[in-house]
């Protein structure tokens, strides 16, 4: 079942300054129609305490909410999918355990992972990271413009169809060039909550997108 999938994915993440919903409302009032909670510094009942009141943003502003790997939240909120970041995940299990309606992303560094994952029946993939992101840490190579276009001609040679997300450090000025290589969308965190303003911040992001 082919399902919506956004072309810009806005990820909240751990402030000292700003709450996740407070990120969520202003993302909203900037024209997000596609959030993604990531959140890994509280207990489930404390996500919980934070997810209801961003479904019901979400649910204000038409906007698509995905959370981040904590696939037992899914069915105790109003959330409409999981982004699962362990590039090694058997995307499988999570399909068995919430059901074909459920909206499904998973990340993957290389063009072998994108495979297996469209394979096993993930609804969209990102990929990267595009460039160094201090959000999420990590020593995979980075892929610049040229992997996400040979990565995207791989697959269109191969005959797959799956949406492909750009993410990891992507900034205003890489978005357009980003999106020429063929990508179908991009995820971007810090370019929008570290700025000064994340209303404008989203709305700049957004009209750079599409």
């Amino acid at each position: 079942m082919k399902k919506y999938i956004s072309k810009l994915h806005y990820i909240t993440q751990d402030l000292p300054n700003l709450t996740h919903t407070e990120q969520v409302q202003m993302a909203c009032e900037g024209g997000a129609n596609w959030i993604q909670y990531r959140c890994f510094s509280k207990p489930d009942d404390e996500m919980l305490e934070e997810l209801h009141p961003i479904a019901t943003i979400c649910d204000d502003w038409g906007a698509t909410l995905i959370v981040t790997d904590h696939v037992h939240l899914v069915p105790l909120a109003d959330i409409q999918g999981v982004h699962i970041e362990d590039i090694d995940a058997d995307i499988t299990l999570v399909r068995n355990q919430l059901g074909d309606a459920k909206t499904i992303g998973v990340s993957a560094v290389n063009l072998d992972q994108i495979k297996k994952h469209i394979a096993n029946g993930a609804d969209y993939i990102g990929c990267g990271p595009f460039a160094h992101t201090d959000t999420k840490p990590n020593d995979f190579p980075l892929w610049g413009f040229d992997g996400y276009k040979s990565t995207v001609e791989a697959l269109k040679h191969g005959g797959y169809t799956l949406p492909i997300i750009a993410v990891g450090g992507i900034k205003n000025e890489d978005v357009v060039a980003l999106m020429e290589t063929g990508v179908d969308g991009i995820a971007v965190s810090a370019a929008i909550n570290l700025s000064d303003n994340i209303v404008e911040a989203y709305s700049e992001m957004h009209r750079l997108v599409y």
